[in-house]
């Protein structure tokens, strides 16, 4: 159970949290909805992840940039229509079909899960001051976690508008960006890191250890959004569901990161609980 008055690294103490990627999808329940993320809070989900697009005309929605044609069935961007269409756009599932499930906007969701669990946004670099500005005006300041990459234009922007919410940057190299922003007065709880082989330095014991020492978190990834695409050093989801969970997440827990995301929320949530009791 999370605990609003601790830190985000005091809850994950008693073994990583469990982050769902967009929320709990699958059949008739599409990502980033809030169908979706109401299944992810009913499989205990410690964070919620959901990505972010803007509207021709600035409005905030919650959708993938880019999966328009694969999630929607249209061929335009989102950034390049006005909310009235958006407004009355539907979810396909995952047979092609339409679903009865709108495009929220992010001030909707992000209002429902006030309370509830953590929040990670994703692609807060789209537009940060006007993202921080729903954060606000929502409340949901302590429980949003944001990331950008390490490019000195984001970082700026996150110092100037969001220093106070919690911060990660998206590494894939030891470095002391963590230590640079905690010194400029940005809430940097951390880092999420990406990796392809397990020799990388950001999985190494001691770069974890370090980061613990300073009390910060490291997040990792177990999704496979594109095989080609190696987050974690072949340690993820796919490999942990057709039945090498040690080596999928197994891996991961032993090598002490503090939060996992994953699209198999309940499956790693009871994993974990089984691993506690042995």
């Amino acid at each position: 159970m999370i605990d609003f008055s601790k830190s985000l690294f005091e809850n994950a103490k008693n073994g990583p949290l469990v982050c769902a990627h967009r929320g709990v999808s699958g059949a008739d329940i599409p990502c980033n909805t809030l169908s979706a993320f109401k299944a992810a809070l009913e499989q205990g989900a410690d964070i919620i992840e959901l990505d972010v697009s803007k509207s021709r005309d600035g409005k905030f929605y919650v959708f993938h940039p880019g999966m328009e044609k694969a999630h929607l069935g249209v061929p335009m961007s989102l950034s390049a229509l006005p909310s009235k269409i958006i407004s009355k756009l539907h979810f396909l599932n995952q047979d092609n079909v339409p679903t009865v499930c709108e495009i929220n906007t992010l001030e909707e969701i992000l209002t429902f899960l006030k309370g509830k669990c953590y929040i990670n946004i994703d692609k807060f670099w789209i537009d940060i001051p006007g993202i921080t500005e729903i954060i606000r005006k929502t409340g949901v300041e302590k429980q949003v976690i944001v990331k950008t990459d390490t490019t000195e234009k984001y970082l700026k922007q996150v110092a100037r508008y969001a220093s106070d919410f919690m911060f990660m940057p998206i590494v894939s190299k030891k470095d002391e960006v963590t230590d640079k922003l905690v010194s400029e007065g940005v809430n940097c709880i951390g880092a999420e890191v990406l990796f392809k082989l397990e020799s990388d330095e950001v999985c190494s014991d001691e770069y974890i250890k370090s980061m613990h020492e300073k009390g910060r978190i490291v997040w990792v990834n177990s999704i496979v959004y594109n095989h080609r695409a190696v987050l974690s050093a072949g340690h993820t989801d796919n490999i942990a569901v057709t039945g090498e969970k040690e080596r999928g997440w197994g891996w991961l827990i032993d090598k002490g990161f503090d939060i996992i995301q994953t699209d198999w929320c309940l499956m790693l949530k009871n994993y974990i609980e089984e691993r506690k009791s042995k």
